[in-house]
């Protein structure tokens, strides 16, 4: 008699069941791993714009007018996850506010980040991202899922 040999339907349920496991714990994971990666867009390019308008203020003494293409404080260009934007209405001669807006058609629905003369960084979490534990600060911005940074570094 010839024995036969392969894979038990009970082998292969379990390694099904193991894969799930598997797969259930580390999407998730993997998911807000990317959404950090793209959160440095607009935390490394909103810090970049607060400098280029201090420099802009040194040369004019001034905040009105900075934010245009031409100047030693252009807005950034080529971004693929947030837009920015400088409004006019908050530029005056002693105050700037610029603002970081997450790009929907690249899973940043719901993210915007704020910096402003003081170097106040603010982070507001709307839905979708405040349903999935991202959460609002006004004195830091938030890269990481969960509870806000209780001061910023």
């Amino acid at each position: 008699m010839r024995r036969m040999s392969g894979f038990t339907l009970t082998e292969l349920m379990i390694v099904v069941v193991v894969v799930a496991i598997l797969s259930a714990i580390a999407l998730p994971s993997y998911r807000d791993y990317v959404t950090r990666g793209k959160i440095t867009e607009a935390t490394s390019n909103l810090a970049d714009m607060r400098v280029k308008l201090e420099q802009f203020f040194q040369d004019n003494r001034t905040y009105i007018g900075a934010c245009v293409a031409g100047t030693t404080a252009p807005l950034p260009t080529g971004t693929k996850y947030f837009t920015f934007t400088c409004p006019a209405a908050t530029l005056t001669a002693t105050t700037f506010t610029v603002t970081a807006t997450g790009v929907a058609a690249q899973g940043m629905s719901g993210f915007l980040y704020t910096v402003d003369q003081a170097n106040t960084q603010a982070t507001t979490i709307s839905a979708p991202a405040s349903t999935d534990g991202w959460v609002t600060s006004a004195n830091c911005w938030v890269i990481r899922k969960g509870a806000a940074p209780a001061s910023c570094s």
